[in-house]
């Protein structure tokens, strides 16, 4: 990714997680590094973050829908990187997200989307 700077000459990762991207994001985004991305966009805010997610949302869908593997890959890519990064700009943890996708899976979909409804929620 080339976002993720730092990476020359490392050996690759077999077993990336969302965890680790999440830890990187988190020390790209504290550091004054002039040539982090990561940085920029802390600095930018959550409104530039937010807009660089909905970007890489649309050009995920456009791969998606155009049938293009390669594309749908490193798009996909980006948007779980700008979503991250969007996460931790609002002081909410990959965790967190996860724990409550852990609590709609103990109810079916159709049962969890009508709760959601009831109370207001997308």
């Amino acid at each position: 990714m080339a976002f993720l700077e730092g990476g020359k000459g490392r050996e690759p990762m077999n077993e990336f997680t969302l965890e680790q991207l999440e830890t990187i994001i988190a020390e790209r985004g504290r550091s004054a590094d002039a040539a982090s991305w990561t940085a920029k966009l802390f600095s930018a805010g959550i409104e530039k973050a937010s807009q660089k997610l909905g970007e890489e949302a649309v050009e995920t869908v456009i791969a998606a829908v155009g049938g293009d593997r390669e594309a749908l890959i490193g798009e996909s890519a980006d948007l779980l990187y700008h979503w991250l990064v969007v996460l931790a700009l609002s002081g909410v943890s990959l965790s967190d997200v996860l724990s409550e996708l852990e609590r709609r899976t103990k109810q079916s979909g159709v049962a969890e989307k009508a709760g959601r409804e009831r109370s207001g929620r997308p």
